[in-house]
């Protein structure tokens, strides 16, 4: 073998097992989120406002959009959801249904997706764009725009 042929098999093969960990760093990442979400849904058809807010980021810098326009911080969005949900029959039951789910590079996915709430007189329904960020060893919501 001559020495350039070498030089491509070697370069190939790092190239190839570059794009192998891209893709299951991604794939753990999306898998990742959707666990998250599931778990989500299920804290809030369980009526735990708290635990539902796992997903996001606690932080004064979390932002949500909503028919209020933006708010910001962890503490302030939970606020807001018990205000808008104080009891389970308010609640009803939610269930998420994402549309697509993209990375955008390394630490950051974006989610869109459409959220269902059903309730005994009535259903409530809109979409969402999340973002996610990899921040502290685990995936969170760092912007939220829900209609």
């Amino acid at each position: 073998m001559n020495s350039t042929f070498k030089i491509f098999i070697v370069a190939f093969a790092a190239l190839s097992t570059l794009i192998y960990a891209g893709f299951k760093a991604e794939n753990n990442a999306l898998t990742e989120i959707s666990a998250c979400m599931q778990s989500q849904q299920a804290s809030w058809n369980s009526g735990n406002l708290e635990a539902y807010m796992s997903c996001y980021w606690k932080s004064d810098s979390l932002q949500f959009v909503g028919k209020r326009g933006p708010q910001y911080g962890w503490q302030q969005t939970l606020s807001n959801y018990k205000k808008s949900y104080p009891n389970a029959e308010a609640m009803g039951k939610l269930q998420f249904t994402n549309l697509k789910m993209t990375p955008l590079c390394e630490q950051y996915v974006y989610v869109f997706g459409k959220w269902e709430l059903l309730r005994t007189k009535d259903t409530l329904s809109g979409y969402y764009t999340l973002i996610w960020q990899y921040i502290d060893g685990r995936w969170v919501i760092i912007s939220d725009h829900s209609s």
